[in-house]
């Protein structure tokens, strides 16, 4: 047996209360209503009305046969076939007997009429006679003619000059004219609303997509996603609410932005007071002691070139470029110990925006492309779409880097590094992997320092000061994420968090 899911049964229950559906219903049931109550309405006030326009017609043609009767014009073609016209065409037979015992009519069964006549002036007409209406020369009556099995209306009575007359009109024929009237009815009826279905179904879709377009916008906008934006457009109320909804977004977009710049810097004012103080003496502690080495070598290979320790122009060129090079050391750590500086004691504004993440990451993996090659590396870029994230692009572009020259300067074995990008409850991560040495566990934990250095030889060798890593930690800090690095059994990762909503 085929069991269905709650949220296909979801799904099914929201089919049948959608706006379409309910305007096609509507819409449908309103012209069933109306082709029912047409149909009801001809078959139950069609033969009164009938009967009432008839009975109308007989006092029309009783008062033409009472013109020529007066006037004594039966020879009269005109009059005549003004009068055999009118009955046929209100489709009537009557019958006027004159004083002189001389019959008028227009039908040829004479004889039935004449019998029906003398019923009523005789009082015996049919039992089932019904009377409609009557004056003193004049009665109309609905009958019922066993020997036709029909109904008919009579009217019948004398003339003014003392003519008796008979009016019969059959009514089989208006009630077959309201029967057939019903089946036509009911046949494009049929038609009508099958028709009606297939353009209900097709207005109401151009109504209600961009109504569940702007539903979907805003289950997007309820998970913090602005990208969305209402594109079906349209001059009509929708129209206008697709922009306000797109508007609404930008004004989110943007207060959220404020808003987590705002608790960003809330945060970083209650924990910058507690750390100040310690973070100067750390800092001016950790300077004196790194400057120590570079600036006792430069020292005493300017003394040596000064006392003229060695007199040939090779050996004074080697004095000169080791000098320069622990300046040019000194000078980029005193770089970075000033960025450091700025993200540690919150001297820099962090700006909060959201970027494409994936964007930034092509960009630094490209323009450090140079150092891999000379590293002898590949680099491989694990993602296939655009992911956007909330934070500082400069910054994230500096972990980046730190996060890929590191990995360049300790790669080894198969010589791969790995960048991957993975989303998950509403933050993606970007690790960074390189093969190699797996870093001690004993110095896992103190990697993050400044100036700490797990193989200080190699460091020195690539001119680096332990303040990488460092720098990352507080960007990271300053963005209230998590950071972290895991070993493997072939390499090592560095991988850090970002939110995307």
């Amino acid at each position: 047996m085929k069991i269905i899911s709650e949220e296909a049964k979801t799904k099914i229950k929201n089919r049948h209360h959608s706006i379409k559906t309910q305007m096609i219903m509507a819409f449908v049931g309103l012209l069933i209503c109306l082709v029912v109550t047409l149909m009801f309405i001809n078959g139950k006030f069609l033969e009164p009305y009938y009967i009432s326009k008839k009975e109308s017609r007989f006092i029309e043609l009783y008062e033409k046969l009472n013109d020529v009767s007066n006037e004594n014009k039966w020879n009269s073609t005109k009059k005549n076939g003004s009068l055999i016209h009118f009955a046929e065409k209100n489709n009537i037979s009557y019958l006027v007997i004159g004083k002189d015992n001389d019959v008028h009519t227009n039908v040829h069964d004479k004889n039935m009429l004449k019998n029906q006549m003398m019923g009523y002036f005789l009082n015996q007409a049919q039992k089932e006679s019904k009377i409609l209406d009557f004056t003193e020369v004049y009665q109309i009556n609905q009958s019922w003619d066993p020997w036709n099995q029909n109904y008919y209306v009579d009217m019948w009575g004398s003339l003014d000059d003392g003519s008796q007359f008979l009016l019969r009109s059959p009514v089989e024929s208006m009630r077959e004219s309201a029967a057939i009237s019903n089946r036509f009815l009911l046949y494009i009826g049929s038609i009508l609303i099958v028709i009606s279905i297939f353009l209900i179904w097709y207005f109401a879709k151009r109504i209600t997509e961009p109504i569940c377009e702007l539903a979907r916008l805003s289950d997007r906008m309820a998970d913090l996603d602005f990208d969305a934006k209402y594109t079906s457009g349209g001059s009509n109320e929708i129209g206008e609410l697709g922009e306000n909804f797109n508007r609404m977004s930008e004004k989110l977009e943007s207060t959220i932005s404020e808003l987590k710049k705002a608790n960003n810097s809330l945060q970083k004012d209650i924990e910058q007071k507690d750390k100040l103080e310690k973070m100067r003496n750390e800092f001016l502690g950790n300077v004196s002691h790194e400057l120590k080495t570079p600036i006792a070598l430069i020292q005493g290979y300017a003394e040596g070139l000064k006392e003229g320790v060695n007199e040939d122009a090779e050996s004074r060129e080697f004095y000169c470029e080791v000098i320069m090079d622990e300046a040019s050391k000194m000078n980029q750590m005193v770089k970075n110990l000033l960025t450091l500086n700025q993200l540690e004691f919150g001297d820099e504004d962090i700006v909060f925006d959201r970027f494409n993440l994936t964007a930034l990451v092509r960009g630094v993996l490209q323009s450090m492309e140079i150092m891999a090659d000379q590293a002898g590396a590949k680099i491989l870029l694990h993602t296939e779409e655009d992911i956007y994230a909330w934070a500082d692009e400069f910054k994230v572009e500096q972990v980046v880097k730190n996060y890929v020259s590191n990995a360049c300067h300790h790669v080894s074995g198969d010589m791969v590094i790995e960048v991957k990008m993975v989303q998950k409850d509403g933050k993606v991560r970007v690790s960074v992997f390189n093969t190699g040495t797996p870093i001690p566990e004993a110095d896992i934990v103190h990697i993050w320092d400044k100036f700490y250095k797990v193989d200080k030889a190699h460091t020195r060798e690539y001119g680096g000061n332990g303040i990488g890593l460092s720098i990352v930690k507080a960007i990271m800090k300053s963005f209230h994420q998590e950071y972290g690095v895991k070993n493997y059994d072939n390499g090592v990762e560095f991988w850090f968090e970002l939110d995307v909503q």
